[in-house]
């Protein structure tokens, strides 16, 4: 079973390795880049719906990059596909690779099996999208089980703009 993460809870302290060279941590925007972060989980280079979003994606880097918002993509892809699917787009932001299991399960992503070995190699995530403030708190949980389903781009940007512009609080909160 899939335990999700809870909007307005601290985001995982998780490491990952980028294409850059360098490691960075999910949950924590870098200050250069912005003082909140997007986090778009994408299935990997076997996924052609994941091309479409992370070209959709490598075209507004520049528009969250307006509102103070920094964005990472990360696969459970090993870093040769990685490579392979920034190369097939030609993709400028940061890229992260190699997500294990655990990393995956602590994100609350569902996971899949390949299918077959000609569509990957080994289990991976299914798309998922988090917006972390700069306090480290979840504002946005998009989780899906399936590659069809997933937050349009231009939604979140439009959304996280009125976010910041009116302090909108988070939403999904209530406990009993």
């Amino acid at each position: 079973m899939v335990k999700t993460l809870t909007p307005n809870t601290t985001f995982p302290d998780m490491t990952v390795a980028t294409l850059d060279g360098d490691d960075v941590t999910l949950g924590k925007p870098n200050p250069d880049n912005g003082d909140w972060k997007l986090v778009v989980v994408y299935r990997g280079k076997h996924c052609p719906i994941c091309k479409n979003y992370l070209t959709e994606l490598n075209g507004m880097l520049d528009d969250f990059a307006a509102i103070n918002v920094d964005v990472i993509a990360v696969s459970a892809d090993p870093k040769e596909k990685a490579e392979a699917s920034a190369a097939d787009i030609g993709y400028k932001g940061k890229l992260a690779y190699d997500l294990s299991i655990a990393q995956m399960q602590e994100l609350g992503v569902y996971i899949s099996d390949p299918r077959s070995p000609e569509e990957t190699d080994r289990p991976f995530a299914e798309p998922a999208t988090f917006v972390i403030r700069g306090d480290g708190n979840l504002h946005i949980v998009d989780v899906s089980n399936a590659p069809f389903s997933r937050p349009a781009l231009e939604g979140i940007l439009s959304g996280l703009k009125f976010i910041r512009e009116k302090d909108y609080p988070v939403r999904g909160t209530h406990s009993s």
